[in-house]
């Protein structure tokens, strides 16, 4: 039996990282709907003093209101900007008060290609390959068209399907009202699933310690893992 989605974010964020690839993500804008597959994932934990320490995660020093989207219920997206140059897209897990999410580091469009070019061209000057519209966690915020607005949206629970993609296009069509953001679960987990440490986290939480980065093996739009190097101190 599948699990509702809001039961399955009340878990723990490495626990349902890998129940997540091969699911779809459909935003549904008045400027384009786009749909995303997801192929590459990474858990994140919570502050220092609760049940799942995380010193990699936004949630290690307590909430504040960048990130307060974390500390909320389960089933909302925590949509963040960082470097000064893109937003980055999570799913919200564990009950509210307790932080925790998903960051979506990779997917493949399935629906709205033409949409999600548009919106990568923005920012650059060439058309990207297919395999790479939604590669880094940047291009899938941009690609599906969401930011900072978008933090806190509600997730609509869209339901299981044996073919996730084909459930998303039914869910657009059927759907007139806009915007929302839902998500697709497949009704089986995904099989060949690469698991390794993060990528560009420093410090503690980017060694092997926290083997939370997970992605379908093969699949040419995952992106190619960089170990973060772990900056030692100087000794006289």
């Amino acid at each position: 039996m599948t699990v509702p989605l809001h039961d399955l974010l009340l878990a723990p964020a490495p626990d349902v990282a890998p129940r997540l690839l091969d699911a779809v993500l459909v935003c549904a804008r008045e400027g384009g709907t786009v749909a995303l597959r997801l192929t590459e994932l990474e858990a994140y934990g919570g502050q220092h003093d609760s049940d799942l320490p995380d010193p990699g995660a936004h949630t290690y020093r307590g909430r504040t209101a960048r990130n307060a989207s974390m500390f909320g219920p389960p089933g909302h997206v925590y949509v963040y900007f960082t470097y000064g140059l893109h937003h980055a897209v999570n799913f919200v897990c564990r009950p509210e008060g307790t932080g925790g999410g998903i960051l979506i580091r990779a997917g493949e469009v399935v629906l709205g290609e033409e949409t999600a070019t548009r919106r990568r061209l923005t920012t650059r000057s060439t058309v990207p390959p297919f395999a790479g519209l939604a590669r880094g966690p940047g291009n899938a915020a941009q690609a599906l068209g969401l930011d900072r607005e978008d933090d806190g949206a509600t997730l609509l629970d869209l339901g299981a399907a044996r073919d996730p993609v084909a459930r998303a296009r039914e869910e657009v069509d059927s759907r007139t009202q806009l915007p929302w953001t839902g998500l697709v679960l497949p009704e089986e987990a995904a099989g060949d699933v690469v698991v390794t440490a993060r990528t560009g986290v420093s410090g503690e939480g980017g060694t092997d310690a926290f083997p939370w980065r997970f992605a379908l093996r093969g699949d040419p739009t995952v992106s190619p893992y960089r170990k973060a190097a772990v900056k030692r101190r100087r000794t006289r």
